[in-house]
């Protein structure tokens, strides 16, 4: 250890001398206690600042085993029945953990479930079915044969879904399961909040409440199996109760709908393009988390403690970039860190006085098991981090889990005792500041602001074959030279396109929240942005950026003449699509590297002839070199005026327009490598007519990326592999300067 400082250690009971030379070692200022464990009286004599997780709605069964209704609900999908008479019946938890789930039949379910004839989408009248409480089946009459049937049902969550999620990981065995518990309900909500000053009264050694996290789940559902079914980090279904509804109701003037959270079985998940309800609720809900948020972050101060919210596990309602998060009071965010993306999603929070990243590996038996290396995931972790950290520094960082784990993994200890070390040491040079960017970039999409650096998202930081495509782009924009904001398209509609934008990016499949959907029916919103690229804008679209599901005005993506680029849908195959040929070699793809011999096939075999119009100007072999994730089929230029770069396979991946004073990029998908966060980087800084710029303090070696700090009068080098790298930076005076880095490595230099 070199330094000291900016380092959270988990610890647990009985593991207090090697807790002691742990922190030492890794420098720790403050230590904590992870789920399921409590620091012993010789930890907290240690002099180190102390967290403690606390849990406003679980881990008091006393209390909730007393009033089991009021638990946390959920409103739940049945499986679709298909109807072979006048009469189904549909059973309710099949598919279900009824370990975690139990069906609410408390209230009436004529008044807050739904059945749905799911071939018309019709609702059944509440007269034609009864619930069977025996064997939780609904009974059907008057149904039509050969239709399916589904029932929306509310229930109970009658095991908290992180406590199970670790239990059942851990092999906890026996103990006792955790039962959740819903402050909506008044006699509840004061049993959290008396309990909570009690134990602040009763800890006067903890410094930082760690509330882990507040008091609505994400939704996490898991089927009988004890595996996940539904899991949605975005997730409000698990908020629910019928007082709310009723208020909600009573509030906003209209009554919500079972259908309104199932939404047909997609759980409103954030790819869905946000209805009224869905953003209402959201609202309604924020403003009931947050008023008691507020409260329990002033209880924590006239204790004497700072109040730290956990960006996981029970954080729906709080939504740190929604407006007025910062007069909540609290102190600090901590959140996992799975990758760049994940880290910029926390040290961009506002309104907080510093922020803190969890870092992978957790300390769990998942990972720390003989035979394995946990240091290899350490590190990949920490150059995924880094990149991002350097754009946006997080203040702090950590680990949790068991440390009894990871102490028995020495080469993994002397690994952490690096990366704190290195952490420290960005701190330290840059004085906490953000690395320079060059371009202010805006993703489009639904959500805007509300939802920074959560787009594309579906887990927290896991890949999904769908998503990784197009998550690639905020994973590479995480440590790019470059400003990054969210606006959605509500904003473009009421205010226009911000004077500071150097480029719009908007991409994804269509029919979601980040394309748009129907948005794109308003014609102001092509209107403006047609206006703002003509006049020297820059617009980026991936995979099926503004594009509509129903065929309109001849073209699917709306913005096509923007792009160069549009998708048949089977609607125009009677008109002819000609493709220029292709240019290999341009300020995008100048590094890319393509394999000379592939090169050389690609210049050999010629140019397909063109099918029904379709195909010209496609070498017969790919020319390859980029990957693009999942293919967009079918795309074509627009005109023969559009250059395209790459167009394999008979469609288009990569194309350039210029458009008025503009330009306009086309991308088929960008997975996320450091060779396409190159390709991204070149084509932002080609759209905004900023080639100039680009030279200076690039790297010739995209595995390799620099960051400038003028404040602090030094530049960094960091080699984003496990592997040894050489790299030359340009410096602005046209000199060059050469780097060998061996793996992980950060070189500094002065400016």
């Amino acid at each position: 250890m070199t330094s000291t400082g900016r380092f959270t250690l988990p610890s647990e009971e009985n593991f207090a001398e090697k807790t002691k030379e742990l922190a030492e070692l890794w420098g720790a200022d403050a230590i904590r206690n992870s789920d399921g464990t409590h620091l012993d009286e010789s930890v907290l004599a240690l002099g180190k600042k102390i967290y403690s997780a606390y849990f406003p709605t679980r881990a008091h069964n006393e209390w909730i085993t007393l009033h089991m209704d009021e638990t946390p609900q959920v409103y739940l999908l049945t499986g679709r029945v298909l109807a072979e008479a006048d009469i189904v019946d549909v059973p309710l938890m099949d598919g279900f953990f009824e370990e975690q789930l139990k069906p609410n039949r408390d209230a009436d379910p004529h008044k807050y479930w739904e059945v749905v004839d799911r071939t018309t989408n019709e609702v059944v009248d509440a007269s034609l079915w009864t619930l069977d409480e025996d064997t939780d089946t609904v009974h059907v009459s008057g149904a039509t044969p050969m239709h399916e049937y589904t029932v929306s049902f509310l229930a109970y969550i009658i095991w908290d879904p992180v406590e199970m999620y670790n239990h059942l990981t851990n092999g906890w065995g026996d103990k006792e399961h955790e039962i959740p518990f819903d402050i909506y309900h008044p006699a509840t909500r004061k049993f959290v909040f008396d309990t909570f000053e009690q134990w602040l009264k009763d800890n006067p050694q903890v410094d930082v409440v760690r509330f882990t996290t507040f008091f609505y789940q994400f939704t996490l559902l898991f089927d009988q199996k004890q595996r996940e079914k539904v899991v949605d980090w975005f997730g409000c279904a698990c908020t629910v109760s019928p007082a709310a509804l009723d208020d909600f109701e009573k509030e906003y003037g209209y009554r919500l709908r079972p259908e309104d959270f199932v939404d047909g079985g997609a759980y409103n998940s954030a790819w869905r393009v946000p209805r009224k309800p869905q953003r209402d609720w959201i609202d309604f809900l924020s403003h009931f988390v947050r008023a008691n948020v507020k409260k329990l972050a002033s209880l924590s101060h006239e204790a004497g403690k700072e109040a730290m919210m956990f960006l996981g596990d029970q954080w729906i309602g709080t939504e740190p970039y929604k407006d007025g998060f910062e007069d909540l009071g609290l102190d600090a965010v901590v959140g996992s860190i799975g990758d760049g993306t994940t880290t910029r999603m926390i040290a961009d929070i506002p309104g907080v006085k510093y922020t803190e990243g969890r870092f992978l590996p957790y300390f769990f038996p998942d990972t720390f098991y003989e035979g394995n290396d946990p240091s290899i995931e350490g590190l990949d972790n920490w150059r995924k981090a880094r990149r991002a950290i350097l754009r946006s520094p997080i203040s702090r960082m950590g680990y949790g889990g068991y440390l009894s784990l990871a102490a028995k993994f020495p080469k993994f200890v002397d690994t952490v005792t690096h990366i704190a070390d290195e952490f420290r040491d960005i701190h330290d040079r840059t004085g906490g500041v953000a690395a320079e960017g060059e371009l202010n970039v805006a993703i489009l999409n639904s959500w805007g602001k509300m939802r920074s650096w959560m787009a594309f998202t579906v887990a927290h930081a896991l890949p999904n074959k769908q998503t990784y495509s197009y998550y690639g782009i905020l994973e590479s924009l995480s440590g790019m030279r470059v400003n990054v904001r969210f606006i959605s398209f509500d904003d473009v509609l009421e205010h226009g396109v911000a004077d500071d934008i150097d480029v719009i990016i908007n991409g994804g499949p269509v029919d979601t929240a980040f394309t748009g959907g129907d948005v794109w029916k308003n014609p102001k919103l092509t209107e403006t942005l047609r206006a703002w690229v003509r006049g020297g804008g820059a617009f980026v679209g991936v995979g099926e950026p503004s594009s509509l599901a129903r065929f309109q005005a001849g073209r699917f993506f709306q913005l096509a003449d923007v792009l160069g680029v549009d998708e048949e849908r089977y609607q125009t195959l009677s008109v002819d699509k000609y493709f220029p040929t292709v240019t290999p070699e341009h300020f995008i793809t100048a590094d890319v590297h393509v394999d000379p011999a592939a090169r050389e096939a690609w210049e050999k075999a010629g140019y397909r002839i063109p099918l029904s119009g379709c195909g010209g100007g496609q070498g017969i072999k790919p020319l390859g070199g980029i990957d693009f994730g999942e293919p967009v089929a079918n795309t074509f230029p627009v005109n023969e005026d559009v250059t395209l770069l790459r167009a394999d396979g008979g469609q288009v991946q990569l194309a350039v327009n210029e458009y008025g004073k503009g330009r306009g990029v086309y991308i088929s998908g960008l997975p996320y490598s450091a060779a396409n966060a190159r390709l991204l980087e070149r084509a932002l800084f080609w759209a905004s007519h900023n080639e100039d710029k680009y030279t200076a303090y690039s790297s010739t070696n995209p595995e390799c990326e620099v960051a400038v700090f003028p404040d602090a009068g030094q530049y960094c080098v960091i080699n984003n592999t496990d592997r040894p790298q050489s790299t030359d930076v340009a410096l602005p005076d046209g000199s060059v300067e050469h780097f060998d880095l061996d793996q992980s490595a950060i070189a500094w230099r002065n400016l």
